[in-house]
Formats: C-alpha cells, sequence, structure tokens
C-alpha cells in the first residue's frame, strides 16, 4: 500500500519512513529533493510539495508531520506567522483534497501538540479535556492545527490527530539541547521545578503511529505521551543520574524568561497529560518509564 508522508525528514518522520519503508510505497514531501533522498535512500519516493501528487486517492494513508520546529527560535511575531503557516496551510491543502477526491485515502494522521491544554497545573489532562485559550499562542496554534486536520474526516476517511509531548531520542531531539550543563555537572531543574513534563520516546511514538495507521477503529484525538509524565525537577535529576552527573543547579524563571520569551511559559508550566485513548485501544509502551527510556537514548548500549 501507498503512504504520503509531509515531513518525513524530521525526528518523527525519517524514523517513521524506516520503520515501514519494507512494508509500504513511501512517498515524503520535502523542499529539499535531493537532501531528502539522500538522507532516506533510493527506495522512498520524494517529491517538493503537494503540487506534485497528482491524486491523492492513490494512497492508502496520509501522515501529515510537517511544521517548523517549536523552539527553534525565539516567538517574535515574524516567527510565530512561519510556525503557524508551515503547519496551517499544508494542513488545509490536504483536507481539502482529501475532501474532493473520489476515493479518498483511508486514513490522515495529522500532528498536533501537547501545547494544546496550556497551563493546567497537576489537573491531568485526557483527550476528552476541552480548552479555549484565547491568549495562548501554543494553545491558539494547535486548536486551528487540529480543526483543520478534521474537516477531512468522512464515512470513507477516518483522521487521527497526535497531541505530541517531547520526544526523547539520541540524535537531533529536545534532549541534545539539554545535555550541555548537565555534561558539565551544572544540570538542575527549570524555575520551580514542580511543573509536569510529559514525555514520549521516539520509538514509541513512531510505534503510536504504525498503530494507529493499521487500527480501522481508531480515530479522533489521541495524547501522544508515555503513560508516566514527571515533574520538572524528578526529569532532571532523572537526566543527571543516567549521565553520572552533579545535580544541584536551577534555572531561575527569570532567566527562562530573559533568553527565550513568550516561549518561555511552555517550559515553565508544563502539562500533566495522559494517553488514555492510546491505552483504552490497546496500545503497549515499550518505554513507560522514564529512567528506561533516558538509559536507551544516552546509554543505548547499557540497555541492551
Amino acid at each position: 500500500m501507498k503512504l504520503l508522508i509531509t515531513g518525513g525528514t524530521g525526528l518523527i518522520g525519517s524514523a517513521l519512513v524506516a520503520r515501514l519503508q519494507e512494508r509500504y510505497e513511501i512517498t515524503v514531501t520535502s523542499r529539499s529533493p535531493s537532501k531528502a533522498q539522500q538522507q532516506l535512500g533510493a527506495g522512498v519516493k520524494v517529491v517538493k510539495g503537494l503540487a506534485e501528487i497528482a491524486d491523492i486517492g492513490a494512497f492508502h494513508g496520509v501522515i501529515n508531520l510537517q511544521g517548523e520546529g517549536i523552539a527553534d527560535k525565539r516567538w517574535s511575531a515574524a516567527q510565530k506567522q512561519r510556525l503557524q503557516e508551515s503547519r496551517w496551510q499544508v494542513t488545509a491543502e490536504l483536507a481539502q483534497r482529501i475532501a474532493a477526491a473520489e476515493q479518498p485515502p483511508k486514513v490522515l494522521i495529522s500532528g498536533s501538540a501537547i501545547g494544546y491544554y496550556g497551563a493546567q497545573g497537576d489537573e491531568v489532562m485526557t483527550e476528552d479535556k476541552q480548552v479555549d485559550l484565547p491568549d495562548d499562542f501554543a494553545h491558539q496554534l494547535c486548536a486551528k492545527w487540529e480543526e483543520l486536520a478534521l474537516q477531512a474526516q468522512s464515512a470513507s476517511t477516518r483522521v487521527c490527530v497526535l497531541r505530541t509531548g517531547v520526544v526523547l531520542a539520541s540524535d537531533a531531539s529536545a534532549l541534545q539541547k539539554m545535555l550541555p550543563p548537565y555534561l558539565l555537572g551544572l544540570g538542575g531543574p527549570l524555575g520551580h521545578g514542580r511543573q509536569y513534563f510529559s514525555w514520549i520516546h521516539l520509538q514509541d511514538m513512531v510505534r503510536l503511529i504504525e498503530f494507529l495507521l493499521e487500527t480501522p477503529d481508531a480515530q479522533g484525538i489521541y495524547n501522544a505521551t508515555a503513560p508516566e509524565p514527571v515533574r520538572q525537577q524528578e526529569f532532571s535529576a532523572c537526566l543527571a543520574k543516567t549521565l553520572r552527573k552533579s545535580h544541584f543547579m536551577r534555572v531561575p524563571a527569570w532567566v527562562m524568561k530573559l533568553a527565550l520569551g513568550e516561549m518561555s511559559q511552555m517550559l515553565l508550566t508544563g502539562q500533566r497529560v495522559m494517553p488514555a485513548r492510546l491505552q483504552q485501544q490497546g496500545f503497549n509502551f515499550e518505554f513507560p518509564q522514564l529512567a528506561a527510556a533516558l538509559r536507551d537514548c544516552l546509554l543505548p548500549a547499557s540497555s541492551a
């Protein structure tokens, strides 16, 4: 069967392609086709954009992972616009083309993020939690992104939306950006450290996409997070322990706000997110606990 993947060269997309390419005929969109082809290999078809897709109905499924990195740059007005456009435009076009197709794809799996929930303190966030935060940029970004994806839902096409937590992986992930102070023995929690940190191992992220792709009755919103969120101070201590480094520093909230501006709120407030619907549907996590996930990412030889 054929799959179309947008954002197929990113952290999640490239791992997903590697997992699925032996069983599916995969087409990936990329603004740099030659670079993407070199990265993904000759067995994957690469096109520059959706304009090169003549009939979206030729695909069994579409997996939409495209979007500018949320934490790549400070949230200036221009960067906010890039974050929106990089998600909304492709999602709107996919939904429109799927809805217009004579024989549309069976499934659309589309990205979102736990930023949808905004600052909720210690309250457990499951998929049935409805929030409306007009002044929260991350919430508004995700809410519109989800709304556009769900427009593809029909009797012929089921839509799954993934509210993804912080993805932990050995390479090119958020985890790598956190490591330098810990490697110097200067690691510590952000702000007061009591805020929740909802995470997922890359391997489970890829597995759950495959699971939803191949589960015919799966549709709607899914929290793509491990079932054991931890407080930020616990995450920080576990990271330091995994690296066998000291853990006594703390990054004050004012330093975060000065360095990151509005984006710092995501890190200083956090969300306590649970993957209730995935678990109800029967998905089993290979890395439900943080310590094992960090060992696998940072010390893979010792976790074998």
